[in-house]
C-alpha cells in the first residue's frame, strides 16, 4: 500500500467518523451549500457571462452566438452546445490536451439539464426554418476546483445564457438576405433549471461536496430541477450504490435547495443588468 492509499484511508475513516457524529470536515451541515457567490456580464467579447464562486471552487462561463444551419432531424429547432475545459492551473488532476472523460461528463450532463427542461427555448431561435438559426455555445473554465464542479458550473452556464444579450436579426425574404442589427435582445430563457449534487460517504449523504469529500466518497448523484418542478437530469457516478430511500429523500433535498439557489441566481442576473 502506498504512502498516497495510507493517507486517504486515514482522511476517509475520519470524515466517516465525523459524519457518524453528525459533523463535516468544515462544520457544515449535511444539507448546507458553502457560501455561493455569483456575478455576471463580466466578460466584455461574450454575450453572456458568470463567475460562480462554490467555496474555494470557482467557474467562469462565457456564451457566444452565431447563425448557422439546424442539425437535419431538427430543422425548426436552433443549436446549443457546451464545452468544458479543466484549466490545468484549477488543479494538479487536470492535464492539457482534448477534454477528457470528467470534462466530457460534466458538458453533458449540464447540456442535459438545460436542454430538457426547455430552459433555453431552441425553437424560437430559429431565423428561416431548415435553414438559419441561432446557434448558443456554452464555453466553461474551470478556474478553480476545490469540489463539486457540477453544481458550480450549472449555476454559472444559466445565469450567463440568463444574463446574455444577442443582435437581432432581420430577414429579408425576396432577397434571402440575413441583416444583424445593432439593437440586441436576450436570449430566449424560459426556466432555470439547477443541479443539486450528493456525495455518499459511507452510509451518510452530504450536499455540495468538498475535494476532500470527494476523495473518499462512495458514489455521487446529481439531480437538476426547474421551477415547476420537474426534474431535467439525474446523474449517477463514481460507483457506489444508492438505495431507493437515499434517492427519495436525495430527490426532495434537491427541490428544496435548489429554489434557495434559484433565488441567488435570478438576483444576481438582475444585479447585473442594473448595472449595464
Amino acid at each position: 500500500m502506498s504512502d498516497n492509499e495510507i493517507i486517504a484511508g486515514i482522511m476517509r475513516d475520519h470524515i466517516i467518523n465525523l459524519l457518524k457524529e453528525g459533523k463535516r470536515i468544515d462544520d457544515r451541515g449535511f444539507e448546507d451549500y458553502r457560501p455561493i457567490e455569483i456575478e455576471v456580464g463580466l466578460i466584455e467579447k461574450a454575450e453572456g457571462s458568470a463567475l460562480v464562486k462554490l467555496g474555494s471552487t470557482q467557474v467562469l462561463v462565457g456564451i457566444k452566438t452565431t447563425l448557422g444551419e439546424p442539425f437535419p432531424d431538427t430543422p425548426n429547432m436552433g443549436v446549443m452546445t457546451t464545452n468544458v475545459e479543466l484549466v490545468p492551473l484549477a488543479s494538479p488532476t487536470f492535464e492539457p490536451g482534448p477534454p477528457d472523460e470528467r470534462a466530457i461528463e460534466l458538458a453533458r450532463v449540464i447540456d442535459r439539464g438545460i436542454r430538457e427542461s426547455r430552459a433555453l427555448n431552441l425553437e424560437k431561435m430559429v431565423i428561416v426554418p431548415g435553414k438559419i438559426v441561432r446557434v448558443v455555445f456554452i464555453d466553461v473554465h474551470v478556474l478553480d476546483h476545490d469540489g463539486n464542479l457540477m453544481d458550480a458550473i450549472g449555476i454559472a452556464a444559466i445565469a450567463a445564457l440568463m444574463n446574455a444579450r444577442v443582435p437581432k436579426v432581420r430577414y429579408n425574404e425576396e432577397t434571402e438576405e440575413v441583416e444583424i442589427l445593432e439593437e440586441k435582445e436576450p436570449l430566449p430563457v424560459e426556466k432555470i433549471p439547477v443541479p443539486v449534487t450528493f456525495a455518499k460517504i459511507g452510509n451518510t449523504l452530504v450536499v455540495d461536496p468538498s475535494l476532500e469529500e470527494e476523495q473518499v466518497m462512495d458514489g455521487r448523484l446529481t439531480i437538476t430541477t426547474d421551477e415547476t418542478g420537474h426534474i431535467s437530469a439525474v446523474q449517477k457516478s463514481e460507483g457506489g450504490a444508492f438505495k431507493l430511500e437515499e434517492v427519495m429523500y436525495a430527490v426532495e433535498t434537491a427541490f428544496k435547495k435548489a429554489e434557495y439557489i434559484r433565488n441567488l441566481i435570478v438576483e444576481a442576473v438582475e444585479k447585473g443588468h442594473a448595472k449595464g
